[in-house]
């Protein structure tokens, strides 16, 4: 069965060389990915939203709210259960991260299976309470669809990238039922940097995926047509995207303490229990945690105020106003830690949604807030709106996604100036403070990002001694005589030439006119290669960054050096000139990359 497949692929590829032109093709696989791309955002919705309707509507037990506590817990282990029986052959990435790191290091592969266990193990996960957004699975799941066809259709790597932001762009479109940004999310966060060409397919992509996604899900992620701002409330509107910016900056923060704490956790299970107990009293204090968290948003849009506080302890006080904002303002802190609560304990999802869903409750806090004091008279919907672009422009480092989500899913086109003020001081205020964002901070760490801004230090960063090294040079055994060596170093094209000692540490460097000045003096017939070498240091280890490396060359006024290993044994060298010629392919991959 597979081999028959596979011939009619072959047969199909040949065909298509020779009917259809590359860019042609290109533009029929982006309809491909992103009809499929919807297909898997809207399936993603579905099963999620079965599981969270069956257990709140269908299943019926006398004591099932006090399972609420527990349902999270349970729903992050099984996604990890999943992973291991199923996926235990193949390694499993979360998120937006792996995407952007198979573009920049990994020529856009992404294994078959994302197609699926993203939909799968995302549905457990936020289906059952996990605090998550199902966006980045959705996203993930596009881009490996993707991938795949590129893949399967021979297509290069700067065409199968282009085909995986199709991907991604198609599942914000999906899952969101705004086209425009998901076409947007893609250049701004999945590539690396951007062409006129890559706009084409990529609108086709998404507009083909928020079609499809239409038909089979029909409902809109929120009901609202916003009414015009006033002019007089933009004082407030700025320092509200200052506000907002400060906040993300605490997000990612927040986001990557959680990952490291998590990750010193050794055992699986101990990791899932700990996170499922947090989660549990997160939501047992504070509803709004369970799930995605859009329904709250979509009452606040609707002006339900205290159905904030329904179902929760405080449900009595649901008149007492400043209670109300205080309990959003302990609410939103309490979503930001079970979403990455969540994430690092082992859950399947993204931080998209709930970026979406702490921004739409600072928003309020800050408007209601501010109306309380009577101080001024806000429009407390327009700076929920406001919140929720504002937060994605910081946390992702994606303004132009934060204004365009924003503003399609809303309807809130009219608050398009506002949108772009709160999104472009969040934005700023987070890059000041943080130089990546939540997706590439530790990319950045591993050298596994690549972006216009500030090239050399990205590829240098990138660049490893060890993946530079030549080894092509005469080692000389400090112990014998330069005359065992003579035909190899006169034949040699190297002018330099390694000393080591038995164990193969090194000694130092011997010189072609040092070596020549011997093999002429009669004088100097018993002499070793350790009594002509003269100690040196000039030399780094081979986990030495490339950039002290290249300050030392510099500092020694060389075009080599050597590299050895943590007990000092020769490796080979490292020249400037083939640090040139790596940067120089590299760069020329960059540029490649849309």
């Amino acid at each position: 069965m597979y081999e028959k497949l596979l011939r009619h692929i072959i047969s199909l590829n040949h065909w298509r060389k020779q009917k259809v032109s590359q860019d042609n093709f290109l533009i029929v696989a982006a309809c491909i990915v992103g009809a499929f791309g919807g297909l898997a955002a809207s399936l993603l919705k579905k099963l999620t939203h079965a599981i969270a309707s069956f257990l709140q509507n269908d299943f019926h037990w006398p004591y099932k709210y006090y399972l609420y506590l527990f349902f999270p817990l349970i729903g992050i282990l099984l996604t990890v259960l999943y992973i291991k029986v199923f996926i235990r052959k193949k390694a499993f990435r979360h998120g937006i991260p792996p995407l952007i790191k198979s573009v920049t290091a990994e020529r856009s592969k992404l294994d078959f299976h994302n197609i699926y266990s993203q939909v799968i193990s995302s549905a457990l996960t936020v289906g059952m309470g996990g605090s998550a957004g199902l966006e980045a699975p959705a996203v993930a799941s596009g881009s490996a669809i993707g991938s795949n066809i590129g893949r399967v259709f021979g297509l290069n790597y700067r065409e199968t990238t282009l085909l995986l932001a199709c991907g991604a762009a198609a599942g914000i479109s999906g899952a969101f039922g705004s086209p425009i940004a998901g076409m947007i999310f893609a250049i701004e966060v999945i590539l690396p940097s951007f062409s006129i060409p890559a706009f084409v397919p990529l609108l086709i992509a998404s507009a083909m995926a928020s079609v499809v996604s239409k038909l089979l899900h029909s409902e809109p992620l929120f009901l609202y047509v916003s009414n015009d701002w006033q002019l007089n409330d933009f004082g407030f509107y700025l320092l509200f995207g200052l506000l907002a910016g400060l906040y993300s900056v605490y997000f990612s923060l927040l986001n990557e303490k959680a990952h490291q704490y998590f990750d010193k956790i050794k055992g699986t299970f101990t990791k899932v229990g700990l996170g499922g107990a947090i989660l549990g009293l997160l939501v047992a204090f504070f509803p709004a945690v369970y799930g995605e968290g859009y329904i709250t948003i979509q009452n606040f849009l609707e002006g339900n105020y205290s159905s904030l506080l329904s179902n929760s302890f405080f449900a009595s006080y649901n008149q007492n106003t400043w209670l109300l904002v205080l309990f959003a303002l302990l609410t939103l802190v309490a979503k930001t830690i079970g979403s990455v609560v969540t994430m690092s304990s082992g859950g399947n999802g993204g931080m998209f949604g709930p970026s979406v869903v702490v921004g739409g409750l600072l928003g309020f806090v800050f408007a209601f807030g501010l109306n309380l004091t009577g101080w001024t008279t806000l429009n407390v919907t327009h700076f929920i709106i406001a919140g929720m672009a504002a937060s994605v422009a910081g946390v992702m480092h994606a303004p132009l996604t934060g204004v365009f989500l924003s503003a399609e899913i809303t309807g809130g086109y009219t608050l398009i100036v506002p949108l772009m003020s709160v999104s472009a001081i969040s934005f700023f205020v987070n890059k000041r403070v943080r130089k990546y964002s939540i997706y590439t901070k530790k990319l950045a760490e591993q050298g596994n990002l690549l972006s216009n801004e500030n090239t050399d230090e990205h590829i240098l960063m990138h660049l490893k001694l060890k993946s530079l090294l030549e080894k092509n040079y005469v080692v000389l055994l400090a112990a014998d005589s330069p005359h065992e060596y003579k035909e190899a170093i006169v034949r040699s094209e190297k002018n330099v030439f390694p000393v080591v000692d038995g164990q193969q540490k090194l000694i130092g460097v011997l010189g072609m006119e040092q070596l020549l000045e011997f093999f002429v003096d009669p004088g100097l017939g018993k002499t070793t290669c350790a009594d002509l070498v003269q100690p040196s240091d000039e030399w780094v280890g081979v986990d030495t960054p490339l950039r002290e490396a290249i300050q030392l060359m510099d500092k020694k006024n060389i075009r080599i050096l050597a590299v050895v290993d943590q007990e000092n044994r020769y490796l080979g060298f490292v020249s400037k000139n083939g640090i040139f010629i790596k940067y120089r392919k590299l760069l020329i991959k960059q540029d490649a990359m849309l």
